[in-house]
């Protein structure tokens, strides 16, 4: 039996379970998503994008699924205290793939605000969750197709014409369990004209022993004039696999920035996808990784130009040591009649030592000749006399190289436009560096309530 066909069976032994655990609307998705799985290979290391990650590999281990729906304890009430404390946000979480929330969360939240479980928003807006759930999400993407398949909930953010939201919304992952478990999750963001919204994202495991598989996809809508920022943290254990699709779709004169930080994982996979449906529109997509011992990560992003005077601002960077293993592979694509684009894609990488592995794989494809787009990647150690010149100024080496590696990463810090968050992260990555423990071993108990 190859990996997939595990999951297909045992959709199709409790297939009746599964759509008793959801909705209509995300039902309506699953004979697609299930055809498309029984009749597609996964793409093994070595195929197009997937030069280092091997999906059959990840989808191996026989995972748990919580199809049941099994209740689990949660003390919604009790505050966070992860790695990003005061922080003043409308906090909402996953516990492995059910959705919770804390009992302060809307306090704060304006009417014309939406932020909740999937399944309650496709019961009571069945209208506009049919027009966004599983409209750009593309399940030619396995990733896509097997969360689509298996999902039965998820969380939605919704922000009505006009609204501006002040504080930003903060979703909690909290992977806990047992036995190996695989986690369904789904976002899906709705930003209508002149909207705006920011969101943060932290994925965060509590057992380290034990196999897990954050199953991703989330899908953004920002309408005319719509600002949409969103940051998602990782940290997670050695034994964690995340799979994350993100699909962008920005109408004229939209703003979304999309940055993506990993400071502990096992092996990771985010994916960008990202497409302009108006003129004048802005992205910027920002990623950074803390890769040591035998981590991997794996950035993959694709830009569609197809309309004029659309901006895309890349900006990746990883640093990697030990044994660990980078990969970034972009394309951006301008096509004929998008003109007056400018589209920017940068890749900069450091490795510790003669081990670590960093692949990078920029690409532009352009057909229209009124545009201004660059593209570049570097990867190299930290340069010997920069280290030189701080030892003469009484650093030891280890302080000169944390300097060093701090400094490299406060540019993809420094374009979070959230403070609280944008502070906390220095002191995070500074951590990091150092050589700190993960910094969310409180979560199971003041953000869950667990003894």
């Amino acid at each position: 039996m190859n990996s997939l066909a595990q999951y297909l069976d045992l959709y199709k032994q409790h297939s009746s379970l599964v759509e008793q655990g959801s909705c209509q609307v995300m039902n309506n998705l699953r004979p697609e998503a299930l055809d498309i799985l029984e009749h597609c290979n996964l793409p093994e290391k070595g195929s197009e994008n997937y030069e280092t990650i091997d999906l059959p590999e990840i989808l191996a281990p026989d995972f748990g699924v919580n199809l049941a729906r099994v209740d689990i304890d949660v003390n919604a009430g009790a505050p966070f205290q992860c790695g990003v404390p005061n922080l003043t946000s409308a906090l909402f979480f996953f516990r492995n793939d059910l959705y919770a929330e804390s009992s302060k969360a809307r306090n704060n939240l304006p009417e014309g605000v939406f932020v909740g479980s999937l399944r309650k928003f496709c019961n009571e807006y069945p209208v506009p969750a049919q027009k966004y759930y599983g409209k750009i999400a593309d399940m030619r993407n396995p990733i896509v197709a097997l969360n689509t398949l298996l999902a039965q909930d998820g969380i939605v953010v919704w922000v009505k014409e006009g609204i501006k939201l002040q504080q930003p919304i903060q979703i909690v992952g909290i992977l806990e369990n047992g036995m190996p478990l695989m986690a369904c999750r789904r976002i899906l963001v709705i930003a209508e004209k002149d909207s705006e919204v920011k969101i943060l994202v932290c994925d965060h495991t509590q057992v380290d022993n034990v196999k897990f598989l954050n199953l991703v996809t989330t899908e953004i809508v920002a309408d005319e004039n719509a600002g949409v920022e969103i940051c998602e943290m990782e940290e997670s254990s050695e034994h964690t696999a995340r799979l994350s699709a993100a699909y962008v779709s920005q109408g004229k004169d939209s703003r979304v920035s999309a940055t993506g930080i990993t400071l502990y994982n096992g092996i990771t996979r985010n994916e960008y996808h990202c497409s302009f449906s108006g003129p004048n529109a802005s992205l910027q997509l920002s990623g950074m990784a803390i890769e040591d011992c035998s981590r991997q990560i794996d950035s993959f992003s694709q830009v569609e130009h197809t309309m004029p005077g659309c901006h895309t601002d890349e900006l990746f960077k990883y640093v990697v040591d030990d044994e660990a293993l980078a990969t970034f592979s972009g394309l951006i694509k301008v096509f004929k009649g998008a003109d007056k684009t400018e589209a920017y894609q940068n890749n900069r990488n450091i490795i510790g030592n003669d081990k670590a592995r960093v692949y990078s794989k920029p690409t532009l494809e352009i057909y229209d000749d009124e545009v201004k787009c660059s593209h570049g990647s570097a990867t190299g150690q930290l340069d010997p006399m920069q280290i030189f010149y701080m030892r003469t100024r009484g650093l030891s080496d280890n302080e000169a190289r944390f300097l060093l590696k701090q400094a490299f990463m406060a540019d993809v810090i420094d374009r979070i436009s959230i403070p609280d968050f944008r502070l906390r992260l220095h002191s995070l990555v500074e951590k990091r560096f150092a050589g700190a423990s993960r910094n969310c071993t409180s979560c199971k108990k003041s953000c869950l309530g667990d003894d």
